[in-house]
C-alpha cells in the first residue's frame, strides 16, 4: 500500500511547471511499460498515481489547465474501469500508449518547462 500523503506532501514541494513536468513523466511510462503484458501492474499504478497528481495540481493551475487536466483525469478514470479488457487486448493497449504519450507531450508543453 502506498503513503499517499507522504506522496503528497513531496509533490507539492515543486512549482507547478515541475509538478506538471511528473506527470508527464508518468504518462511517458505509461507508453514505454504498455509494451510487454507483464508491466500490468506497473501501469495500473501509474494511472492511479497520475490521478493524484492531477487532484493535487489543478487547483493552483490556470483555468484553461486546470481544465485540461480534469479531461485528462476523466480519460485515466475511463481506462481504469476498463482495464481488464484492454490489458488483455494488445490493440487497445497500443492505443492507450499512444494516447498516454499524446497527453504527455501536452501537459510538458502547458508546464511551460521546454521553453
Amino acid at each position: 500500500m502506498r503513503d499517499w500523503m507522504t506522496i503528497r506532501n513531496r509533490y507539492l514541494r515543486d512549482k507547478l511547471p515541475t509538478r506538471l513536468g511528473g506527470l508527464a513523466a508518468n504518462l511517458a511510462r505509461i507508453r514505454s511499460f504498455s509494451d510487454h503484458p507483464d508491466h500490468r501492474a506497473v501501469v495500473e499504478g501509474l494511472i492511479e498515481e497520475s490521478k493524484f497528481f492531477i487532484e493535487w495540481t489543478a487547483a493552483d493551475a490556470e483555468v484553461s489547465t486546470a481544465a485540461e487536466l480534469v479531461e485528462l483525469q476523466v480519460q485515466l478514470a475511463r481506462w481504469q474501469r476498463n482495464w481488464a479488457s484492454i490489458w488483455a487486448d494488445a490493440m487497445q493497449r497500443k492505443q492507450v500508449a499512444e494516447q498516454a504519450y499524446h497527453w504527455s507531450k501536452r501537459v510538458l508543453k502547458m508546464s511551460g518547462l521546454l521553453q
